[in-house]
């Protein structure tokens, strides 16, 4: 049964990753950003960091060996580059830098198995908070670098709407005053839980495949 335990490991992985590409694509969104601003900055850093998580910390207890969560990453990221092409073939505005984004938390997961050799619950602990508070930070630093989504949101008017509710100023949240901060202690919490979900997934793929 071991081709049937290898082909069920690889669709997780094309599953979880062709999700995160999802909601990479609309967390760069012009419109989602033009809407909800900060808002939206932590929802999708949040999301990606959970997506991020669970499949890199299956990854990497499924082949045991460290790095893995990192090459996990560059598959999110050329899934996201192949699907941000085709977008942008269809008239919408994304620009590629965004998408590394992952690389740098995922080399921190890395960093936290291979240090604490191979500990399970370090990994959990560790690497979840690592990856939980890094990836709002670097996100944030993309998001920096990138063209201004207002000006983008008047360059690109949304095809399905009149151009008189195209917006005009972004809907920032007014219940928090650091998106970065709130993303990061949420996503700290919320990852220690998802990379615990990622180290029992290789537990259930060998015991639904034996």
């Amino acid at each position: 049964m071991v081709w049937l335990r290898r082909c069920t490991h690889y669709l997780f992985i094309v599953v979880v990753a062709v999700n995160s590409t999802l909601l990479t694509i609309n967390a760069g969104d012009y419109i989602f950003y033009t809407d909800w601003a900060w808002t939206s900055f932590v929802v999708f850093s949040i999301s990606q960091t959970l997506m991020l998580t669970v499949g890199a910390c299956y990854y990497l207890t499924f082949t045991g060996v460290p790095g893995t969560a990192t090459y996990y990453a560059l598959i999110m990221t050329v899934y996201t580059w192949i699907a941000k092409g085709a977008w942008f073939a269809l008239g919408y505005p994304y620009d590629f830098i965004v998408t590394p984004v992952w690389l740098p938390s995922a080399m921190l997961l890395d960093l936290a198995y291979w240090a604490t050799k191979k500990n399970k619950h370090s990994l959990i602990l560790f690497g979840g908070v690592l990856v939980g508070m890094s990836l709002p930070l670097f996100n944030m630093v993309n998001l920096i670098t990138v063209a201004d989504p207002l000006e983008t949101a008047f360059k690109y008017p949304r095809p399905t709407l009149p151009p008189y509710m195209t917006p005009i100023e972004p809907q920032v949240g007014k219940f928090y005053n650091s998106p970065v901060a709130l993303g990061a202690g949420a996503g700290a919490v919320l990852a220690c839980t998802f990379a615990a979900l990622g180290c029992k997934l290789t537990t259930w793929t060998y015991r639904w495949m034996a």
